[in-house]
């Protein structure tokens, strides 16, 4: 490098006047040799062209020669003495002075200087070739003096525009250029004037003279110029257009925050207006993103380009301006955008190609007709200038079409923002064609999980109930947690909530399983611990059959479970579980307390028998069946004291109503993503009144039918319910008849006003009649068949006394 004693001595005596320049390629190898090079080394150029520069150096400063291209590279440079070996062995201290020579777009080039140090510099000796040097330069030059005006510009400067090297003289660059940064570049060469230190790579974004509506970029560099005593002179610096670079370098940097920002979501939607905010203001001014509307609802397309056709709607999926409120759209996100037949779109979509227009004829009428005017806008209106169209493709199919407009920028597009465009669309394509498939995927998901759940509870009179369900899957909805709530016999229901292992479509598929046993079975009108006996024995079966193990992500053994049955007529709530949490009860005061509830083992794992728990409840009571998604904040984490008195704390808060009141809790506890399924069933009990239940008990002895029917009959007319007395006389009869005939032990009458009109027959016995089709011989057996032909259902229940006989009559049609 030099010491400062060498670089001091350099900066003295060097003088590009009387150096002799030598160019080297990249790799060091001496290209061009002159006649003074000739002269101060003594080789010929045949000698020499080829070579690399180290062999005309000294071994101690060829070894330097890493480190100094090194520094060229960094620096953009570099000045300092060597020392060179002449033909026949002689040595030659020099001063040398390294600058970069290429041009843009070739491979680089150095130049470099030599002065001999033992030589008296002159500027006389020199002057061809100075002038040859920078005259005949293809970068810009240009000389200023200690005021910043200008005394001297090469040839190649004017290919920028700002006039002649006559017209420049004694103007400042502000003058010259005003497109430009001038007060960046006159604070650049003032801090050369001060301090000497040259400023390499410094890069000038604007607009020249030669192209005042193209944005151009630029590198100059600026070094001191200085007398003998060393006293500045001016500056001189050094002008190369590097706009392709520039340019380059943006669409990089765009594509990659393309890359970033699009398509973080798998909102078709969302994903549309991205690719519109990214290409704007760096692409374009007005960008609009139009989707076939078959695309926004996720459906499968056929590949290729559209059929043409006379009209084709699209759907505005995404645009954006640099003009607040987007004043160019005539169609706002969410609306038609219908392109006439013919129209650039519609061939951009019919062809699958792109489509560029450097300026639009500002008095046509825009493409898409807004149907609520009576014309369309013009270009002229909406201030667009330049076009751009390009079909939005991905894996071989058309999805729509994106649009670029230039409005506040005068240049028009080129093919370089085409293939831009086309760039940035080909990522953006991909990003909706993945939203669009899981569009699809999402909404065959949900279909299936909204046969597999309720979508309504039924209509009941003895509770009112809510239900939340927040899935783990938060990209297909679906997990094993459910609920149910069955209608019974006798106005009671059945409330169940139950989870299968696992999350997603198998967990689901099981869980619809196990849910349609249940619904099987409450048909039956088994008790809880029986009902999940059955469930047991089931899900083992299930587990066997399957093939299921213990690496399986979803099996329907080690399932959970809980069944409630209430009953509306006495308050009284019987229950039973397997694996599973025990219900919360919130009394009519608001307190909340836990039911004791054996847990039993979850289903298909073998273990005793379940147990069940019965307890009476208040009217205005709430059951809060959930699963233990709801209280395991995360996976596996359960501290159930903990856990319990968050739900307590959350289920006392008071709500307007239960549903707001069951959200709240699920809200409260769970988090948006959580990390297990959560389902949350809450039941208000209800009572029947007084008025709306009337029973008898009844001794065993044929006579009292007749007294069974008009005591029914009496009733239904106190219930205004005259019309239905021939048909509930006649099923009195016939169940009476039955339980003396059959049965033993107490009979017990009982009607019930509900939404229905149901009447039950209890006695003491175990068996459980039959429906018989009798032949016209048979004397008897058509009691049950009579029954079920006036009754809208019937069917046995069995209780610990024994069983109950039941059939119920609409209300809501008269009998025929």
């Amino acid at each position: 490098m030099g010491t400062h004693k060498e670089q001091d001595v350099a900066r003295r005596r060097f003088d590009v006047a009387d150096a002799v320049p030598l160019l080297l390629d990249a790799q060091g190898a001496v290209i061009s040799w002159t006649r003074d090079a000739q002269r101060l080394l003594h080789y010929a150029a045949s000698e020499v062209v080829g070579t690399r520069v180290t062999a005309l150096l000294t071994d101690e400063d060829a070894a330097r020669v890493p480190e100094l291209a090194e520094r060229c590279r960094r620096d953009g440079g570099w000045s300092g003495l060597l020392t060179v070996r002449r033909k026949g062995g002689g040595q030659v201290r020099v001063m040398a002075r390294v600058t970069p020579a290429a041009e843009p777009g070739s491979s680089p080039r150095w130049l470099v200087l030599l002065s001999d140090m033992a030589g008296a510099p002159g500027w006389d000796m020199s002057r061809e070739v100075l002038e040859q040097m920078v005259t005949g330069s293809p970068v810009g030059i240009a000389i200023v003096d200690t005021t910043l005006r200008c005394v001297w510009s090469n040839a190649a400067l004017e290919q920028f525009g700002g006039g002649s090297a006559a017209e420049r003289l004694g103007r400042r660059i502000g003058e010259i250029q005003p497109g430009l940064d001038p007060a960046g570049i006159e604070t650049q060469m003032r801090h050369v004037l001060e301090t000497g230190e040259p400023v390499f790579g410094y890069e000038q974004v604007g607009h020249v003279r030669s192209a005042p509506h193209r944005e151009t970029a630029h590198m100059l560099s600026f070094t001191r110029l200085e007398d003998e005593q060393g006293r500045p002179m001016g500056v001189y610096y050094t002008v190369v257009d590097i706009t392709e670079r520039h340019r380059a370098r943006q669409r990089l940097a765009l594509l990659d925050r393309a890359g970033e920002r699009i398509g973080r979501s798998l909102d078709i939607v969302q994903t549309a207006q991205e690719l519109a905010e990214v290409a704007v203001p760096d692409c374009a001014d007005f960008v609009s993103v139009d989707l076939l509307e078959s695309v926004l609802r996720g459906a499968e397309l056929p590949p290729g380009p559209l059929s043409s056709t006379e009209l084709v709607p699209l759907r505005r999926a995404g645009q954006q301006s640099v003009n607040p409120g987007v004043p160019e759209a005539v169609v706002q996100v969410g609306g038609v955008a219908r392109y006439l037949a013919g129209s650039p779109p519609i061939r951009c979509l019919t062809t699958g190609t792109s489509w560029r227009e450097e300026r639009l004829d500002p008095l046509a009428t825009t493409w898409a007709t807004d149907m609520t005017d009576d014309r369309a806008a013009t270009f002229l209106e909406l201030g667009l200038h330049s076009v751009m169209i390009v079909p939005i493709r991905a894996r071989g199919v058309t999805l729509g079409v994106t649009t670029f407009f230039r409005r506040r920028r005068q240049e028009p597009f080129d093919e370089d923002d085409l293939s831009l465009a086309e760039d940035l669309v080909s990522r953006a394509a991909v990003c909706v064609d993945n939203a669009r498939r899981y569009t699809r995927e999402r909404d065959a998901a949900l279909v299936l999980q909204r046969s597999l759940l309720p979508r309504k509870l039924p209509e009941q009179n003895a509770v009112d109930v809510a239900a939340c369900y927040r899935p783990a899957d938060e990209l297909t909805g679906l997990g094993g947690d459910w609920y149910d709530l069955i209608p019974l016999s006798g106005a009671r229901v059945a409330l169940v909530v139950g989870e299968v292992p696992g999350h997603g479509i198998d967990a689901a598929a099981a869980m619809g399983r196990l849910r349609t046993a249940v619904r099987t079975l409450a048909a039956l009108d088994l008790p809880p611990e029986e009902v999940l006996a059955h469930l047991d024995d089931l899900a083992a079966r299930t587990s066997l059959e399957e093939g299921a193990t213990e690496d399986d992500d979803v099996q329907v053994s080690g399932s959970a479970c809980v069944y409630v049955v209430y009953d509306p007529v006495d308050g009284q709530c019987t229950m039973a579980a397997a694996g599973h949490p025990a219900p919360a009860v919130v009394l009519p005061d608001g307190s909340v307390s836990f039911v004791d509830l054996p847990q039993g083992t979850p289903l298909g794992t073998g273990g005793p028998p379940f147990e069940a728990v019965e307890l009476a409840l208040a009217e205005g009571s709430t059951l809060a069946l959930h699963t233990d998604g709801l209280l395991a904040r995360e996976a596996r984490d359960w501290a159930v004291d903990a856990d319990r008195e968050r739900l307590r704390r959350a289920l006392e808060r008071v709500e307007p109503s239960l549903d707001l009141r069951c959200r709240a809790v699920v809200d409260a506890l769970v988090p948006a993503r959580p990390h297990d399924d959560v389902a949350l069933l809450m039941a208000r009990t209800r009572l029947l009144g007084e008025g709306q239940v009337a029973d008898w008990d009844l001794p065993a002895d044929p006579a009292v039918v007749a007294d069974a029917r008009k005591e029914a009959a009496r009733q239904l007319a106190a219930w205004d319910l005259d019309e239905l007395a021939f048909t509930t006389e006649l099923v009195v009869s016939e169940l009476v008849t039955n339980a003396i005939r059959y049965a033993s032990g107490p009979i017990r009458l009982r009607l019930i006003k509900e939404r229905a009109l149901i009447c039950e027959v209890s006695d003491g016995g175990a068996t459980a009649p039959h429906l018989r089709h009798p032949r016209t011989t048979d004397e008897g057996g058509r009691g049950l068949l009579l029954v079920s032909q006036f009754s809208r259902r019937w069917g046995t229940r069995f209780v610990p006394e024994g069983k109950v006989i039941w059939a119920e009559q609409s209300l809501e049609e008269s009998p025929t």
